[in-house]
């Protein structure tokens, strides 16, 4: 068995990664920690874990956390680069769901979060947990940087066809609406019940920090420098992502061959749905899931690819993504704990 240490296990992505954790057949939890709840058993805090798992929270402990296999970090932006090194130095493999380590420079990841980072040295090794794009390097890595939902669901959106070169790395626009979880647990007014509800609205247009990973990523995929408009939008439901990403086109295509190129691209991959001509992604599909849902219809007037991909963002966006690292690192089947269905009602 995996011995599992969450940290920061009572916000939404921890206890996601927590319910993922406690039904997985080669995982075992040993430690959850949570400053806030330290002394409280997890099924007080959550009382969906009542007779499925009744550990009490703790406070960090790195002496502990080095009994562990591997520690997941689902801190708070910031706080991960200050305990991660430690864990390393003890022989534990990270799992990071922060943005602390999903960067290969630190001055972009200074420049967009606006601190610095207090050990950019391990930016070197660690490794952007998608798996779908560098899933060789996860298998071989102590070090990940998990990827976020916009995040994932933008780039994996967009990667077929910048990698084929069939899609044109100028003027990309990236369309992205999330569901409240995004904005995690923690109090504020902008996700307050009455906020929320029966509203949608633009947030932190032009400058979210998301845009120089999404960045990164196609870059890299592309093998040119990529810049493009990307604007987050929250929406009144709990989970879920919507991005609608335009891509103009190199060449004049069908709807059909783009799809063909997807297809292609996804086709020996288990958690990348890539949906028939007609069809188009919904949250709803993929609510509780760790699945991204991909469609594409080309727009023939302006030979402009639209691409809508839909994920869960606490499951694939965050907790899901994680575990499937985890079973990469371990040597499992990345899909063990992990072939359920979405909730769909």
């Amino acid at each position: 068995m995996i011995k599992t240490a969450v940290l920061g296990a009572t916000g939404y992505a921890g206890i996601e990664l927590v319910r993922l954790l406690s039904a997985h057949p080669e995982a075992e939890i040993k430690i959850l920690g949570s400053k806030s709840f330290a002394g409280q058993k997890i099924s007080d805090v959550y009382q969906n874990f009542n007779h499925i798992l009744e550990m009490a929270c703790e406070e960090t402990d790195i002496d502990k956390v080095a009994e562990c296999d591997v520690a997941f970090t689902a801190l708070p932006h910031g706080a991960s680069k200050t305990v991660i090194p430690q864990i390393l130095e003890r022989g534990v493999k990270v799992i990071d769901l922060s943005g602390d380590y999903r960067y290969d420079d630190a001055a972009v990841y200074e420049k967009w979060y606006g601190e610095k980072h207090s050990s950019p040295e391990l930016l070197k090794e660690s490794v952007y947990g998608l798996p779908e794009l560098h899933r060789d390097r996860i298998k071989s890595a102590r070090l990940i940087g998990n990827p976020g939902c916009y995040t994932t669901c933008s780039i994996l959106g967009a990667a077929p066809l910048l990698k084929s070169g069939l899609g044109s790395t100028k003027n990309i626009i990236v369309d992205a609406k999330s569901g409240v979880t995004g904005a995690g647990r923690g109090l504020a007014l902008q996700t307050h019940f009455c906020e929320c509800t029966e509203n949608t609205k633009a947030y932190k247009v032009a400058t979210h920090r998301h845009t120089s990973e999404i960045e990164q990523e196609l870059s890299n995929i592309s093998g040119e420098k990529i810049m493009l408009s990307f604007t987050p939008h929250l929406i009144p439901q709990k989970r879920g992502i919507l991005s609608t990403i335009y891509i103009n086109l190199n060449k004049p295509c069908t709807s059909e061959e783009v799809l063909d190129v997807y297809k292609e691209f996804y086709k020996n991959e288990f958690f990348v749905r890539v949906k028939e001509s007609g069809f188009l992604p919904e949250t709803k599909h993929v609510a509780g899931s760790n699945f991204v849902d991909i469609g594409v219809v080309v727009d023939e007037r302006l030979q402009r690819a639209i691409v809508v991909s839909a994920l869960d963002n606490i499951v694939k966006g965050a907790a899901g993504q994680a575990v499937q690292n985890m079973n990469l690192m371990f040597g499992l089947d990345e899909k063990t704990g992990l072939k359920n269905a979405g909730f769909y009602l």
